[in-house]
């Protein structure tokens, strides 16, 4: 009988070693990637960025440094800037919601779609840079591999819900 790649079991490791060692990694690298959105979330509640003008400062900063006709000056003056307390708001409840579903394994998919998001909107606001890069990457393959249901409450909830989007 074929093992279930969704199902978390000591006797794969034995049996399929290389695909387990790929499931530790990636569970790894999704309590790394938490760990970065969590402190990040923590750092915008300590320094009260959804109350204060934070995010409009380094906004207005980054304005001066782009080139005029860039995409990133169009998104920074028609939508971020006009839009920043919504934006502050939206960034630091993203990244705490982000860390704690990868941290626990709960709604996996969702809260790695959500950190695509903030990468994006990173990314389109002048941002990007090389350091991106392996977030994206860290990103698609949470968004691809069931790594909720290999180490997670997902595994759980999947079971009581098995139709429910949220937990796939």
């Amino acid at each position: 009988m074929r093992d279930n790649p969704h199902t978390w079991s000591f006797h794969g490791f034995k049996t399929y070693p290389i695909r387990y060692f790929g499931i530790l990694l990636l569970i790894l690298l999704r309590t790394f990637f938490a760990s970065f959105w969590l402190l990040a979330g923590i750092n915008k509640v300590k320094n009260e960025w959804i109350s204060s003008d934070i995010l409009k400062e380094i906004f207005l900063q980054r304005l001066t440094e782009l080139p005029p006709d860039s995409l990133a000056v169009l998104y920074l003056s028609n939508f971020a800037i006009p839009f920043y307390k919504m934006i502050a708001y939206i960034v630091t409840v993203g990244e705490l919601y982000s860390a704690i579903g990868l941290l626990i394994g709960l709604t996996t998919k969702w809260s790695a779609i959500m950190s695509l998001f903030i990468l994006l909107n990173f990314a389109i606001g002048g941002y990007y840079d090389a350091s991106l890069i392996p977030f994206f990457i860290l990103v698609f393959l949470f968004v691809k591999f069931p790594t909720g249901h290999w180490f997670g409450i997902d595994r759980l909830m999947i079971k009581k819900y098995p139709e429910n989007l949220y937990f796939r």
